[in-house]
């Protein structure tokens, strides 16, 4: 093999370029895939350092640099020393993928393996084109709490298994950092279309092959996103990412261990989910005292509108936070909210119901009433 091979995959955080050198060996570069201020392009920025070959080995941190960024921007870090030993599982996990591509090509040589690779994205990317002429034309206009709407349309062609996924009609940008950006955007509706399939199909670049925006060709999924509104974020907007792509439930020994907190309850919400042929799902109670002063910011949804239900299925209740106080006044909190509290203050949080699906019963129990008697099941 002469020259240099390159791999480049983009993510909504970071972008890694992979480069298999002619002596077989492998190089890694990692960079935030929206950096301005370090490259007007990340993918390119990787390449270039490879080829350079200023990068340290594979699995490096570069740790006093990458502090230095986060503690002295514009509007830094809260909690750098975490964010860092975040960094430190992605680097090993890019060295383990590494470490077990090159023992296939070791034992298989490079053209086969490149050659099963395609076949598996081959495969991956036909299974998500079954499934696109599942579905039927539709529109939708989701309102969040802030009064900002997400406004969708999709448009599918049969006759070519294409489709076109359409927010034009969304809220503008946001002053807030209720917004994402298009890499976001897409591994959403990625998501959405993966769990149409039913094949036990893994998560490959086949699956995204169909998000690809091309001029000029036509892609089974054509996502369009107007340019200024909350779904295309771009510098200096600011973004947030949460319950799309993970959550945090923390156990409550880890909790009262690493923050000065006790957890009095952790309950179902009951009656909370909506009312349908199928019950919506309870939310759940959390009251969480402070043992020393401190501020406490939230995040969350469903505070103004409540959950939707489906196919006439009732919506669910409306979450709520609060803080009652040691002095026996309770404060109320937004959705997106914070508050200073003092020792022995509780923090209390509702989350929402889920939405009811189907048209409730006129028998209670039908409904989705919940019964304590387990014999009537």
């Amino acid at each position: 093999m002469t020259g240099r091979q390159f791999r480049v995959v983009r993510g909504g955080t970071f972008t890694d370029t992979v480069a298999r050198r002619p002596d077989v060996r492998l190089l890694t570069h990692k960079l935030l895939s929206d950096s301005p201020a370090r490259s007007a392009d990340a993918a390119v920025k990787g390449v270039r350092t490879l080829l350079g070959g200023s990068c340290e080995p594979v699995g490096t941190v570069r740790y006093a640099e990458t502090l230095r960024l986060v503690t002295e921007a514009l509007y830094p870090s809260r909690n750098p020393k975490s964010n860092l030993a975040g960094l430190r599982p992605r680097i090993a996990a890019d060295q383990k993928g590494v470490d077990e591509v090159g023992r296939m090509i070791e034992d298989f040589g490079l053209d086969v393996v490149q050659a099963y690779m395609r076949h598996v994205q081959d495969s991956t990317e036909e299974a998500v084109r079954r499934i696109i002429d599942a579905p039927d034309d539709g529109d939708y206009t989701y309102e969040s709490d802030s009064g900002a709407v997400i406004r969708v349309s999709v448009r599918v062609d049969r006759e070519n298994r294409a489709a076109t996924i359409d927010f034009t009609g969304t809220s503008t940008r946001l002053p807030t950092d209720f917004n994402a950006p298009f890499t976001v955007v897409g591994a959403a509706v990625l998501y959405v279309f993966r769990t149409l399939v039913a094949d036990d199909i893994p998560l490959d670049d086949g699956c995204l092959r169909p998000l690809d925006i091309v001029d000029g060709c036509l892609r089974p999924l054509d996502i369009v996103v107007p340019p200024g509104s909350l779904l295309s974020a771009e510098p200096p907007a600011a973004v947030v990412q949460t319950q799309m792509t993970n959550s945090r439930l923390t156990d409550p020994e880890v909790m009262e261990w690493r923050l000065p907190v006790r957890l009095g309850e952790f309950a179902v919400r009951r009656g909370s989910g909506g009312a349908g042929r199928w019950r919506g799902g309870d939310g759940a109670v959390r009251r969480i005292r402070f043992l020393e002063p401190m501020t406490v910011s939230m995040l969350s949804r469903h505070r103004r509108v409540r959950p939707y239900g489906r196919a006439g299925g009732e919506p669910g209740t409306l979450g709520a936070n609060r803080v009652e106080r040691a002095d026996a006044t309770v404060t109320e909190l937004g959705g997106g909210d914070s508050a200073d509290v003092v020792t022995g203050d509780v923090l209390v949080i509702e989350t929402p119901g889920g939405g009811g699906y189907g048209p409730p019963s006129p028998d209670p129990h039908q409904a989705g009433e919940e019964i304590d008697d387990l014999r009537a099941f």
